[in-house]
């Protein structure tokens, strides 16, 4: 479907502020964003693609996760109108996120929404763009350390932790983008939509920005659930902690359980979420990372340790898992010789 042309340039950005706002994120795609007006980035008689103004419940000095004080200069109450909302990513304290804290944020950003500004979230601020209800049947993706609790809440959302950015709506209007630092990916996307590709090079030149083009799989650490009460799974589990890369690890387990093949099988995925030899892969595959970011190991002697004698195998399957070919996951993950003690 063709995207509208913005209505006037420059498109005014309504930079959402709240105490659990991360400083980092906010800070970096205001001044990103701003880049190319206070860099000297326009052309002359050109006006810069965004205005960039910071947005919260009351004006004033707010202090962010951390305690970090940022100055809030306009509330959304005087906020009428705005052409992009983003809503940086947000800390959640232990008791988790708490739904309905934000009522005039919410109905805002559903206004804003009606009068066709895009919502666009940063990590976990979508968090508060899914109170709306806007992203209810579609996807999204979140920050993958918060994925399970962001799918409690919200069922209704489809989300992808290993997606950089995800957009969708009708007028590609909801936009959000994954862990941590993939803000970068969407004040790029966004500059590139409104501003033009060349300008999103000269953004990401000027402050050594870079797509995460290869996705966010790698990054993702597998940890199996445990907490589903079924104790013949858990057991289960603990064993294959620690014997992952023996032979035929899962007809062991069967075995040891004592339980029949198809009842062990229907047990463990309705536990784990995951399929028995999908689970083994997976922890394969984390002891492979770790072997990769730390040792010089070669990959063939990797693929044997984790438990594959077919390296040609391993490979196939860790690139499948991560989005990555071995040799590159090394190169992208390990730390370089510079900053070893």
């Amino acid at each position: 479907m063709a995207r509208p042309a913005p209505a006037s340039t420059p498109l005014h950005v309504s930079l959402v502020a709240l105490p659990e706002a991360s400083v980092s994120t906010l800070a970096g795609i205001f001044d990103v964003m701003n880049a190319p007006s206070f860099l000297g980035m326009v052309a002359p008689g050109m006006q810069p693609p965004f205005r960039v103004e910071v947005v919260g419940e009351k004006k004033g000095m707010l202090n962010l996760a951390g305690g970090v004080p940022f100055e809030v200069r306009r509330t959304v109450d005087e906020t009428l109108a705005t052409d992009i909302v983003i809503v940086p990513s947000v800390v959640l304290p232990p008791e988790g996120w708490r739904k309905g804290r934000y009522p005039r944020l919410v109905e805002w950003l559903r206004r804003m929404h009606a009068d066709g500004a895009m919502l666009c979230s940063a990590c976990s601020g979508i968090f508060l763009l899914a109170e709306t209800g806007l992203f209810d049947g579609r996807d999204a993706t979140v920050h993958f350390w918060y994925a399970r609790t962001f799918q409690a809440l919200y069922p209704d959302v489809t989300v992808h932790p290993e997606r950089v950015l995800v957009i969708s709506g009708l007028r590609e209007e909801l936009v959000c983008s994954g862990a941590s630092t993939t803000w970068h990916d969407l004040v790029l996307y966004l500059t590139a939509r409104h501003a033009g590709a060349t300008t999103a090079q000269e953004v990401a030149r000027m402050f050594a920005l870079q797509w995460h083009q290869d996705g966010l799989a790698a990054y993702i650490v597998f940890e199996g659930r445990s907490d589903h009460g079924d104790g013949e799974i858990l057991s289960a589990q603990e064993w294959l902690a620690r014997h992952f890369s023996v032979g035929s690890p899962v007809e062991e387990m069967i075995r040891r359980s004592k339980l029949a093949e198809r009842t062990f099988k229907r047990r463990f995925t309705a536990a784990t979420g995951v399929a028995p030899i999908a689970y083994v892969q997976r922890l394969r595959i984390e002891d492979a990372k770790r072997r990769l970011e730390r040792t010089d190991a070669p990959v063939d002697e990797i693929s044997w340790r984790v438990g594959y004698e077919d390296p040609a195998f391993f490979r196939r399957l860790f690139k499948r898992t991560t989005g990555m070919a071995p040799a590159a996951y090394r190169k992208r993950f390990r730390i370089p010789e510079f900053a070893r003690g």
